[in-house]
């Protein structure tokens, strides 16, 4: 069941004053030097406003327009990017899904907290943050700006999302291959409970060249079934409903399927090198964020 949407400000009055001084003290890192794109302190050297003209890339909303190129404008008809040899913002792409299946036990709440606070550090520290919800496809990109002041703002767009629809992660991630963009940190925040399979998207989104961390959203009644006897069961995403009889062999064999999609989803992300960070429900949400996200070399 899905349920009313929460007032605008419910996140913001989840974050205390002593939660968000913590929160200024971390960082979003990289495990990738990307070649020239992140700050000194971030493993590589960046290209920023310095003396030194470097090179060009496709304009994005939100960069600062005083860098256009105007006259390869009027020769190319393309707005074109000035760089130069400086340090530079990490560009961080968060994916939060919200699709129907996350508003079963408090999973879409986590969510969108994690997001929230994902942003926070980004914004304390000046990187360039853009938000994507996606179900069925990606909805338009939340781009806040740089500086904390922008989370409020952003925190009223996350309170108004609302869990509905199926999950496509494939189609997700082909809309946001469309448009060239400078490799950063990418962060899929989801239960991952997709019938079409996660491996493709994921695979497309690390062949851009991101450093990918999968965020993975869990109960610890995931994988459990009850009562016994003679159930219908319904797809919380597709409707799709099977009368069938629970015999504790099969409740037992549910239990090991749901088991085996997990380690699937750990697999795919040890063969291509992804992070994978268990964010679970039951825990406390500064364990998740300040201990888990550390321990997974997300923050430090």
């Amino acid at each position: 069941m899905i349920g009313a949407v929460a007032p605008t400000s419910t996140l913001a009055l989840r974050f205390d004053g002593a939660f968000l001084r913590k929160l200024e003290f971390l960082r979003i890192v990289s495990r990738k030097a990307f070649a020239g794109r992140d700050r000194a302190d971030r493993i590589a050297r960046a290209r920023g406003r310095g003396a030194e003209f470097a090179d060009y890339r496709p304009y994005v909303a939100g960069d600062d327009i005083r860098q256009i190129d105007w006259k390869a404008y009027k020769r190319l008809n393309r707005l074109l990017l000035r760089l130069f040899d400086e340090e530079r913002d990490l560009p961080i792409y968060l994916f939060l899904d919200t699709s129907r299946s996350m508003a079963v036990a408090g999973k879409f709440d986590l969510a969108r907290r994690v997001a929230a606070a994902l942003c926070y550090i980004g914004l304390v520290h000046l990187d360039r943050v853009m938000v994507a919800s996606f179900a069925t496809h990606m909805q338009p990109e939340i781009v806040p700006g740089r500086g904390r002041g922008r989370i409020f703002g952003l925190l009223d767009r996350l309170d108004a999302l609302e869990p509905a629809g199926e999950t496509d992660l494939f189609q997700t991630m082909r809309g946001f291959a469309a448009r060239s963009r400078a490799r950063g940190v990418a962060v899929v925040i989801s239960d991952f409970l997709d019938a079409t399979g996660v491996e493709p998207s994921l695979r497309m989104l690390s062949a851009l060249g991101h450093d990918v961390f999968v965020v993975h959203i869990q109960t610890a009644r995931d994988g459990e079934v009850s009562p016994l006897g003679d159930v219908r069961l319904v797809d919380i995403e597709s409707g799709e409903s099977r009368d069938v009889d629970l015999t504790p062999t099969l409740v037992a064999s549910y239990r090991d399927a749901w088991r085996r999609q997990v380690d699937a989803l750990k697999d795919v992300c040890g063969r291509y090198r992804l992070a994978y960070l268990p964010a679970l429900v039951e825990d406390p949400f500064e364990d998740v964020v300040l201990r888990a996200f550390r321990a997974g070399g997300f923050l430090e």
